[in-house]
């Protein structure tokens, strides 16, 4: 059954995706894993196409965790290529939607014709503001935990900052991406039930929607049926329930 968009009175302003089963979806059809990260790579394009349509302004894809560099190195090279593949087919539908691209992550740890093409794409759509387009790449969320915690002690150890005006806000302002808003929903597909080290500071409040589906079979469909269970959600941030 479709999804009415009119119908939804509250659209997330910014979704995070827990991309799983690739591997699963291949195996079950006898395929390579790769296969199966390749039809996931046009699930990211269905729900770049789908979040515009519904207005989501951002959209985070966690596409390569730190814990990711300890698979095979064949299966990290052929992700690699893919996401440099992926970029050339993903950057026309960027620009037709007015999408910006950023990433998050240890940058400097990807390989540099992916570092390249990446900056290529991320300079060509900096301009826009409709939307955005974040990929969390050798990402972990302790670590950037962790790095905002150096640098806010570097401050004080420079004189820049006192102990006792450290706050929440302080540590948001030191991670990663301090401009973009904490997601206000996160889905996780192929039924996993857990964050895997994915925006643990930023998902405190997130609403949460777990698909038995996997990734390469989520497409705007399943986004939108993500969209309709979080505008039935009662959003209370430890109030009291709406009566």
């Amino acid at each position: 059954m479709s999804v009415d968009l009119q119908s939804l009175e509250r659209i997330p302003r910014h979704v995070a995706l827990i991309m799983d089963g690739n591997g699963r979806w291949a195996q079950e059809r006898g395929l390579d894993r790769v296969e199966g990260h390749k039809e996931g790579a046009q699930s990211v394009r269905a729900v770049l196409r789908a979040a515009a349509e519904a207005g989501v302004e951002f959209i985070t894809v966690y596409a390569f965790s730190t814990e990711n560099w300890k698979r095979p190195p064949r299966e990290i090279d052929a992700l690699m290529k893919l996401l440099i593949s992926s970029l050339d087919a993903y950057e026309r539908e960027l620009h037709d939607n007015r999408i910006r691209m950023r990433v998050m992550g240890q940058f400097d740890r990807l390989p540099l014709p992916v570092r390249a093409r990446l900056q290529k794409t991320m300079d060509a759509t900096a301009h826009y503001t409709d939307h955005t387009f974040i990929i969390a790449l050798s990402y972990g969320s302790r670590t950037e935990i962790a790095d905002a915690a150096k640098k806010i002690a570097e401050k004080v150890k420079a004189g820049e900052l006192k102990t006792k005006n450290i706050d929440e806000q302080t540590v948001a302002a030191h991670l990663y991406l301090p401009d973009v808003p904490d997601p206000e929903l996160m889905i996780r597909t192929s039924g996993e039930l857990r964050l895997s080290n994915f925006l643990l500071w930023q998902l405190s409040y997130s609403e949460f929607h777990i698909t038995e589906t996997y990734w390469p079979d989520f497409r705007e469909e399943q986004f939108f049926h993500a969209l309709e269970a979080f505008n039935e959600r009662d959003r209370r941030y430890g109030g009291v329930r709406k009566k």
